[in-house]
């Protein structure tokens, strides 16, 4: 009988994926070149792969273009979690001396 816990190691408890926790700076590096560089190369494939269809109509081309408009930002949303508040592990500078 296997007992979790019990000297060995239970499959069960392992994470499927673990991602490396990035710093703050890190976390802003990233999403900047996300930004930058990535979301124009994605915007420029999306549009390229879409022009080798016949052209659907205008509501369902809209809809298309609305939801790769999310969905590229799914993978990324660790990287962009927090960018845009003060940095955590900063010190506070304007905290009132007591």
């Amino acid at each position: 009988v296997h007992q979790p816990g019990a000297g060995g190691h239970d499959s069960r408890d392992r994470p499927v994926c673990r991602l490396m926790a990035l710093s703050y700076k890190a976390r802003r590096r990233w999403s900047l070149i996300i930004l930058l560089v990535g979301l124009p190369v994605y915007i420029g494939l999306a549009w390229f792969l879409l022009s080798l269809f016949e052209r659907p109509s205008i509501l369902l081309e809209l809809g298309i273009y609305i939801a790769l408009g999310i969905l590229w930002a799914v993978p990324f949303r660790a990287v962009f979690k927090g960018v845009g508040q003060a940095d955590p592990d900063a010190a506070n500078d304007d905290a009132p001396d007591n």
